[in-house]
């Protein structure tokens, strides 16, 4: 087992978000040369773009930087609301933004994160927290041409987020989406923390869309702080502030059921460590991320 984790089929990597970088700019995080230095030291070697403009958005400088700590990128991100009309032009903005930059840093995967219903700071609703008919198929066929136009332009592949306070987030939501979705275009971003957060089975998922699972955010969530979310109806901000991902071991889903799970489908998949722990101190996310490194590493050695 090499240090980043590459054994077996998954590829394990880490993110921004591991070191609670949530904005472009923002005087609370860290630098991005101190989250590029500490996640080099922890031990990975591929890493997420992040929100676009943290890491330099020059991709000579962003080559160098990367090279410089012997680090490889996955993935960029963007969001969608696609299930609104007029929606195109915003989203492909982003589109051109992140997936141009990260395919010159050799990134193969759009990440695609659905726009939340209500506000994760001032938890004023947004919108409805259910789709209409019409709704969804504007949003799944709008998907489609998402996945098919950032091939063709990019050559890169979308991998679909169901996210906390979206209108994709339990496995019912989750199924709707996949079902009418191209399962030639569009695949699963199967964000392990999020589908738990929403009350969902990661392992059902896993089970019965083996082929639409096509990139992981392995991350774990406080069943307690969960609890309290639910019983009082919180915003995903107000959630993470109280700290419902957590460090691994110590929330849900277990780890080695999900990795052996994801281990079976055999073949190459990135695993991208997360742990959402904005805001944080400076201070707090390194050991975290050299651990949760270790312990993932521990729960795919044999006889494990």
């Amino acid at each position: 087992m090499g240090a980043n984790g590459d054994a077996g089929t998954l590829i394990i990597g880490s993110a921004p978000d591991s070191w609670g970088v949530w904005h472009a700019d923002d005087p609370v995080q860290v630098h991005w040369k101190v989250f590029l230095d500490e996640v080099a030291e922890a031990g990975y070697t591929w890493i997420e773009l992040g929100p676009y403009g943290y890491l330099p958005t020059d991709p000579a400088r962003l080559s160098d930087e990367l090279a410089a700590r012997g680090l490889e990128l996955s993935a960029g991100t963007v969001f969608e609301h696609l299930h609104r009309p007029d929606s195109w032009e915003s989203v492909w903005k982003q589109v051109s933004d992140v997936a141009g930059l990260a395919k010159t840093q050799g990134a193969d995967y759009v990440v695609v994160i659905p726009d939340m219903w209500r506000d994760d700071t001032t938890a004023e609703v947004l919108e409805p927290r259910d789709l209409t008919t019409e709704q969804w198929d504007r949003k799944t066929k709008g998907m489609d041409r998402l996945a098919k136009a950032i091939l063709d332009e990019y050559g890169m592949r979308v991998v679909f987020h169901p996210h906390a306070d979206s209108h994709v987030d339990t496995n019912e939501h989750v199924g709707r989406f996949l079902a009418g979705t191209d399962p030639d275009l569009v695949t699963l971003c199967l964000d392990t923390g999020h589908i738990s957060y929403c009350g969902g089975d990661n392992l059902a998922l896993i089970r019965d869309y083996p082929s639409r699972i096509g990139y992981v955010h392995l991350k774990q969530v406080d069943p307690a702080v969960l609890a309290k979310v639910n019983a009082e109806d919180l915003p995903f901000g107000s959630a993470v502030k109280l700290g419902a991902m957590c460090e691994p071991p110590q929330g849900i889903p277990q780890m080695p059921p999900v990795l052996d799970a994801l281990d079976a489908l055999g073949r190459p998949l990135f695993a991208i460590v997360e742990q959402d722990l904005y805001p944080c101190a400076a201070d707090v996310p390194a050991p975290i991320a050299t651990r949760t490194l270790q312990y993932v590493n521990s729960c795919r050695l044999p006889g494990k």
